[in-house]
Formats: structure tokens, sequence, C-alpha cells
């Protein structure tokens, strides 16, 4: 069901429900002023009344017929169109006239106020009288109504002789005026319901059509063109531009999706041509030397050991290959979330403790030059790969035939950057060399690794929006290998990664 059809359906439910509602509510207000106005009247007539009733009284219990009878039509007349009883001190009946319930009717007693009282309707009420009353007081009668409920009032009457005067109205005389009002509120309300579904429907209609050309909008969009192909067309209305700001955020987020899983299967592709390529002479190489061991059961322990020996190369260089390869793919899928403030003087010290774990032979000094540590806004471990291999690459070029490794590791800070250094006593590398050997699988002939140490190295510095030279020490022997990363300015950064670059398949 349409949204409009839902709105109008529901506006034809509702809005007689409000009308019938603020009509009971109309209802009630206007009974209660008509038996304001009732008690108003009976109070009136109860005020006009009393004087004649008191004089009657009087002249009951003195005796004078003649007195008696003429107060008694001044009390008929002045009660006019209600009901009036008169009683004395004991209860007697004194007068009766005009409308009024019959006597078994328990009437008020004085002093409550005007009250509703409900039973049988009187017949011809009749004036008598009883004990001395019965002989003043003349007949007088007066039709019955049908009436089933009474307005009384009950006025005590004092003096000589009090007694108790009241006065009669039946309900129904306001009956007509309330059944009118009720028929008028039925009539509304039944005359509401389609015309405000109608109306509900044309409004309702109206204010949807930019939802519904939004609905299409979006139907139509080519899942290639993504959220740039839908773009946000303002309408005025906050709900449906908020809804296509949703729908754009979401379409960005799923190109976002694409573009990762696209440069996820990119990367894997350029993992599995790199490792089939690289990985063929190693494996080769195993496979003949294993071939030779097969064939030749009879080798000479010398001849063994060479081959074995060669075997664990290629199996090391494997590994190292398949390793620095991996961390190559992890690099190229890095999101930005991964990043955050870090103090780059954590990584650089973890990482100088590893390699003196692991070669107690060298060397390895770390001089930190700054107080109070260097923060960046990095990814801890893109930043832990980088020192491990700037440390590797020295341990494996920094060596001077018939003396020991000596690696000098700082950390400083310059302006706004944070300046880390590693500086060997090897051979260093000529000028002309320096620009390609953070290229991929770049090495020397004689280099044990796998050509991808310093390619690391130049990633995770790319990563971070840092660079990297290489250079000679100050005292001119050896190699300086400087990587300067930007200094966080704020806890909370904003910060996006670069471009992507294909470091695996060497698409930079």
């Amino acid at each position: 069901m349409r949204l409009a059809t839902r709105i109008a359906l529901s506006t034809a439910l509702i809005v007689p429900l409000l009308v019938l509602g603020a009509g009971a509510a109309l209802l009630g207000l206007i009974t209660h002023d008509l038996r304001s106005e009732q008690n108003v009247r009976l109070q009136d007539r109860a005020a006009a009344v009393l004087p004649d009733a008191r004089t009657l009284l009087n002249a009951d219990q003195q005796g004078r017929t003649k007195v008696a009878q003429n107060q008694h039509r001044k009390v008929l007349d002045a009660a006019l169109d209600v009901g009036v009883r008169v009683a004395d001190a004991n209860g007697t009946l004194v007068t009766q006239g005009g409308p009024q319930p019959a006597d078994s009717v328990a009437l008020p007693a004085p002093g409550a106020g005007p009250t509703t009282v409900r039973g049988r309707e009187a017949a011809d009420a009749t004036a008598s009288t009883a004990g001395t009353a019965s002989a003043t007081a003349p007949a007088s009668a007066a039709p019955a109504v049908g009436a089933r409920s009474w307005r009384v009032l009950a006025v005590r009457i004092t003096g000589a002789n009090p007694g108790t005067l009241w006065v009669f109205e039946p309900t129904s005389v306001t009956d007509p005026q309330v059944s009118a009002v009720r028929g008028r509120v039925l009539l509304i309300a039944l005359l509401a319901a389609p015309l405000s579904g109608l109306l509900a429907l044309a409004v309702a209609g109206r204010a949807t059509a930019p939802l519904r050309r939004l609905g299409r909008r979006a139907a139509e969009l080519d899942p290639r063109a993504g959220a740039a192909g839908f773009g946000v067309e303002r309408t005025g209305v906050g709900d449906v531009d908020e809804l296509a700001t949703v729908l754009e955020t979401v379409l960005a987020r799923y190109d976002e999706q694409a573009e990762r899983t696209t440069q996820a299967l990119d990367t894997a592709r350029s993992f599995s041509a790199a490792a089939s390529h690289e990985l063929r002479t190693p494996l080769m190489s195993m496979q003949t030397n294993l071939d030779v061991l097969n064939a030749h059961p009879d080798l000479s322990p010398a001849d063994r050991a060479d081959i074995l020996a060669d075997l664990r190369g290629d199996h090391r260089r494997l590994l190292e290959l398949l390793t620095a390869l991996r961390m190559l793919a992890r690099g190229d899928l890095v999101e930005v979330e991964a990043f955050g403030p870090l103090d780059l003087a954590e990584p650089v010290e973890a990482a100088v403790e590893e390699m003196r774990r692991r070669r107690p032979e060298i060397q390895l000094w770390y001089v930190p030059e700054v107080a109070g540590g260097a923060r960046v806004f990095g990814w801890d471990a893109g930043l832990r790969i980088l020192c491990d291999n700037l440390l590797a690459n020295a341990v494996a070029h920094g060596r001077t035939p018939g003396e020991p490794v000596r690696i000098t590791v700082r950390l400083g800070r310059e302006g706004g950057q944070a300046v880390l250094t590693v500086d060997d006593a090897g051979p260093g590398i000529p000028p002309e060399q320096r620009a390609v050997v953070f290229d991929r699988f770049h090495r020397r002939r004689d280099s044990p690794g796998s050509g991808l140490g310093l390619t690391l190295v130049a990633q995770q510095v790319a990563l971070h929006r840092g660079t990297v030279t290489v250079s000679s020490p100050p005292g001119g022997v050896g190699c300086r290998i400087e990587v300067r990363l930007p200094l966080l300015a704020t806890d909370a950064p904003t910060v996006a990664l670069p471009a992507r670059r294909d470091w695996i398949g060497g698409g930079h």
C-alpha cells in the first residue's frame, strides 16, 4: 500500500474520531450550561413563590380558609411553568401543583441545592391537604408530562409556621437542545470521514511526490556510476533530503568497499605474480639439489654438506621473500583506521632491543636526542616494519671485512619533523645507485636478502607521509639512511592516506 493511501486512510479514521471526541466534550459543556440555566430558573421561581408559601402556611395553621385558598392560587401563579409542592414542619402536604414526580419519589432536604431525582411521572397533580389543611386548600390539576427525571430545588420556609418548599422541572426540558447538538456532531463526523480522506490523499500525494521521484532516481541509477551518478537534489522537504543524503552516503560507502575489494584483488594478483616470478629460481635450485642427493646417495660428506647448505640458503631466501611480500601486501591494504597517535621512540627501541637479542655479536648503539619522545600519527605495526628493515639492511650491508658490524641509531626532532637515522660502517652506497635501492627486488650480487627490505621502508615512509634519503655519515665512511616523519600537531588529527601505490607489482 502506498504511503499516500496509508495517510489518507489514517486521516479518514482519525478525523471522525476527533470530531466525535470534540462533540462529546462540547455536548458535556452544553449540558452543563443548560443544567446551570435550569438551576438558576428554579432558584428564581423558588424566590418568587417563597413569600406566598409562607403566608399560605400561616393561614392554614390559623384556620383561615379563604386566605389559604387565595394564597394557594398565588403560589401556583408565581410558580408559572414549574411544579411546586409545599409541606408544613410535620411533612404534611399543604399544596402542590404543576408537573412533578409521584409522591413516592424521595425528595431532597432543604439546603442541598438543585438535585436530580428519578421516578415515574405523576398523573394529574392535585392539590390536597391533610388534617386541617384539607378544607382550605383548593384542588389544582396539572397534566402529566411523561418525565422520568426531575430537577428539584428544596427551600426551607422559616417563620412562625415553618415548612418546606419544593420546586420541580423535568430534565427533559433541555433534551431537545442536547439532541440537536448530538445530531449535528454525528452529521459532521459522517461528512468528515470521506472529505478528510480525500483531502488527506491529495495532500499526501503532493507531499510524497519528492519521495517518489527519489525512488525513481534510485531505481534508474547505473551501478557503475555509484555515488557520483546519484547526486543529491534538494527538494526543500527535510525528511526526503535527509533520506537522499543517507542514500548518497550508503552509495559512497559501497563505492569505497568496492574499491577496497578491487585493491585487494589487485594486491593478490601482484602477490601471485611476484611470488611466482621470484620463487622460481630458488625452487628450481632446491629441486636440482634434491635430484642430486637422490641420484647420488654415495656423495662424499663434503659434497653433501655443500648441497645441504645450498638448500638451507634457498629455504631461508624463500621464507624471507614470502615474509617481505606479505608485509608489502599488508601495507598496500592498510586503512586509515589502523593509524593513531603514538610515540616513534617505542617501535625504534623495540626494534633495537630485538636486534640486540638476536645478534648479540654486533655493536649497536641507540642515541635518543629528544626529550619527551616524538609523537607522530602512525601505524604501530608499519613503523615496526620500517625500523626492523632499516636495522636488518644495516646488519646485512654494513659489514667491513675483518671488522665487526657497527650501527648507530639516532632519533631526534627538527622543525615539525621526527628524524630517524641509521648509520653503519660498511662500504656504503655509491651516489649513482642511491635512487634505485628502494626499488623492489633490487640487491647487490653478494646480498643475502630478498631485495625487498628497503622497499618495505619506502612503503611505510610513504604511508606516513614522510621522506627517506640515502647519504654518507658525517665521517664519510659507511651508509646513512635518514627517515623524516611529520610530528603530530594534535591528538585528534584529520589525516587521509596517500593515493594507493602497488608496491608489490612495482606500480610506483
